[in-house]
C-alpha cells in the first residue's frame, strides 16, 4: 500500500554557518588519544577584518602537504572565508608553527572571549 508523501514544508532547511557569505575563520582539532574534536571560530567585526586578513595571508596555503601525523596525533583543519576568498587546509600538529600557529592561537583566543 502506498502512502501519501508528506506535504511540502514552508520552513527553510537548516543552514550551514560555514556556507553562509561573510567573514569567518574556523579551526577544528581532531585526534589525540581520546579522539575528541574541538572547534573554535571567529567572525570578526568589520573594523578588525584587516588584522585577520593579514594573519590569513601570511599562512602558506599553497605549500606542499606536510607528512601525515602518526597515531594519536592531533590534526588541525583551518578554514578561512571572506567575501573575496575561501581557503582550507588540514595540518598535522607537527606543522602547526609560524603563521599557522599565530592564526590558530588568535582564533582560539577570540573564541574564548
Amino acid at each position: 500500500m502506498m502512502r501519501d508523501a508528506a506535504p511540502p514544508s514552508d520552513a527553510a532547511p537548516p543552514s550551514d554557518p560555514d556556507a553562509e557569505p561573510g567573514f569567518r575563520i574556523v579551526v577544528i582539532r581532531t585526534g589525540g588519544v581520546a579522539g575528541i574534536r574541538r572547534r573554535w571560530h571567529v567572525e570578526p567585526p568589520r573594523d578588525e577584518e584587516s588584522r585577520w586578513i593579514e594573519l590569513i595571508d601570511r599562512c602558506p596555503w599553497e605549500a606542499p602537504a606536510p607528512t601525515p601525523p602518526g597515531a594519536d596525533r592531533y590534526v588541525w583543519s583551518i578554514r578561512a572565508r571572506t567575501p573575496e576568498m575561501r581557503r582550507e587546509r588540514d595540518l598535522p600538529e607537527s606543522a602547526l608553527d609560524g603563521p599557522w600557529r599565530q592564526l590558530v592561537d588568535a582564533v582560539r583566543a577570540a573564541a574564548a572571549d
